[in-house]
């Protein structure tokens, strides 16, 4: 629920950055495995995501779809 607890996460990674630069944040749990996710979570600025082992391989995939998309975006 990009629009609900999207929105919390979000603000959450915001006042985060804002009240300590340089903290490290992330996501634990199967939603940290889940492609549509990993994007939401790369475009909020979370820094990393965990997942069960069986998850590994599709989130190591979608993250690294997930950079060269923004950096595709960045360019354009």
């Amino acid at each position: 629920d990009v629009h609900g607890v999207g929105a919390v996460v979000r603000e959450g990674v915001r006042r985060a950055r804002s009240t300590k630069e340089g903290i490290k944040l992330g996501v634990c749990g199967e939603h940290g495995g889940d492609p549509e996710s990993i994007h939401f979570f790369h475009e909020v600025g979370l820094d990393y995501v965990s997942c069960s082992p069986f998850r590994v391989p599709v989130a190591r995939l979608e993250a690294g779809r997930a950079a060269v998309e923004a950096a595709g975006s960045a360019t354009a």
